[in-house]
């Protein structure tokens, strides 16, 4: 999880995805207690391209861990 705050990365599912569109991510978090809808496409085009998913337990534990202010359901460490 250091790596999140140190290395490049993208916050929020948006960027999230669109990171895993452009086959840049090459790890992505993803908040336990975000809703289902909203993590599924993450967590999909993450396990077709093979890359591998750690999971926090709440959207705020992975909010600190990217140094940002708002609750975040996804987020990916950027090649």
């Amino acid at each position: 999880m250091h790596s999140l705050k140190a290395g490049s990365r993208v916050v929020g599912t948006k960027q999230t995805l669109r990171a895993l569109e452009k086959t840049k991510a090459a790890e992505v978090y993803v908040a336990k207690d975000a809703q289902q809808q909203v993590t599924f496409r993450v967590l999909e085009m993450a396990k077709e391209q093979g890359i591998p998913v750690v999971y926090l337990e709440t959207m705020e534990e992975l909010a600190k861990a990217c140094d940002v202010e708002v609750k975040t359901a996804t987020a990916a460490l950027i090649k």
